[in-house]
């Protein structure tokens, strides 16, 4: 390993560790978006390029499990409403990615990310008025 690969990971780890709640979750969204963007660049891949599908499965795999992560972290009791709506987007994001995976169909994970890209840019205003 690359002697900056091993400071990157290093720099990403102490990151998370002094993050803040919000900064986390902030981190979830872009990791969810960079996890959805790399299965788009594995749909541009050939048919017959036998990586292609494990490419595609394994990124959205890892979108899927971080929105469910963020989903299983809701505190349904205190967040009322609000959070129960948010689950249940969350699930609608889960069970869009999972058919895009089982279909090899990039249009459900445009829809998706876009989704999860609006969520995100409004928790990071959010995250930006707090702490003005």
């Amino acid at each position: 390993m690359p002697a900056t690969a091993g400071l990157a990971r290093i720099y990403q780890k102490q990151s998370i560790l002094t993050a803040s709640p919000g900064q986390l979750v902030l981190m979830l969204y872009d990791g969810a978006l960079r996890f959805m963007a790399q299965a788009r660049e594995a749909f541009s891949l050939p048919r017959e390029d036998l990586r292609r599908i494990e490419h595609i499965n394994s990124a959205l795999l890892r979108s899927q499990a971080i929105l469910e992560e963020l989903r299983s972290n809701l505190d349904l009791e205190r967040g009322g409403e609000f959070a129960a709506n948010l689950s249940r987007l969350y699930d609608y994001y889960i069970r869009r990615l999972h058919e895009a995976n089982l279909r090899k169909e990039e249009t459900p994970v445009i829809e998706i990310e876009k989704f999860v890209r609006d969520l995100r840019d409004a928790w990071a205003e959010m995250l930006r008025t707090v702490s003005a």
